[in-house]
């Protein structure tokens, strides 16, 4: 089943950022957002995660879906250990000895078992984001939102962390809605990837890739027509 927006009005002030906006997502796949800054890419997730309010408009299908969330920043507790950030979240819907299963299973996913009771300021900010996106693996959501989780990061660390997140997918292929200002990543991890325009928002382009997400990370798919086609549309 696709979730639909359906007629999205949002405005701030004297700003219309939707205006009768209309957008689908395909259920257990990747969307991925390109758009200029100020579009409304961060408003669209937090419309649908309840964080703000619509003006008007439908959410259909998104209304009985549990929603994970996850920021620019890993926005771990620093005061609990790395197994015990995951843990937090698990501990409202699971029973001990299954939450510490899953802890477990997520920390060797993201390969830092041997870091369980280290604390976030006691490790890197690659490991705190692992642990960032196991944890929003391991919350037990159908809709997991994305909003520039690797911004920012060095182009080794950023390849390493989309493959962890890839594998992580893969195991557990839930609804993604992603929002990036790169257009390789968006490439590299995208079943449908969407071009919006400034405001008020419409999409520019639309366009699907079929193939197979490990072999694009691993550079063995012909994806330069692909980011030809999304650039040409982006910087015309």
């Amino acid at each position: 089943m696709d979730l639909v927006i359906k007629d999205l009005k949002k405005t701030y002030g004297n700003l219309s950022v939707y205006d009768n906006f209309n957008f689908t997502v395909h259920e257990n796949k990747i969307t991925c957002i390109l758009g200029p800054s100020g579009c409304g890419k961060t408003t669209l997730l937090k419309l649908i995660s309840g964080i703000t309010s619509m003006d008007s408009g439908e959410l259909q299908g998104f209304g009985d879906k549990s929603i994970s969330y996850l920021f620019q920043e890993n926005r771990l507790l620093p005061w609990k250990t790395l197994a015990d950030n995951i843990a937090f979240v698990l501990k409202p819907h699971f029973p001990k000895e299954e939450v510490q299963k899953k802890v477990a299973t997520y920390l060797d996913l993201v390969q830092l078992t041997d870091f369980k009771d280290y604390y976030p300021h006691e490790v890197s900010g690659g490991m705190n984001q692992r642990v960032a996106i196991a944890r929003a693996f391991a919350y037990p959501s159908e809709i997991l939102l994305m909003d520039e989780p690797f911004k920012g990061l060095d182009g080794k660390l950023k390849q390493e962390l989309l493959e962890v997140f890839v594998q992580l997918w893969s195991k557990d292929r839930r609804t993604v809605l992603y929002i990036t200002h790169d257009v390789d990543e968006a490439i590299m991890l995208g079943d449908d990837i969407y071009v919006f325009s400034g405001t008020p928002t419409k999409v520019r382009k639309n366009l699907s890739i079929s193939c197979c997400k490990k072999e694009r990370l691993k550079k063995k798919c012909r994806l330069s027509r692909y980011r030809k086609e999304l650039c040409s549309e982006i910087f015309a």
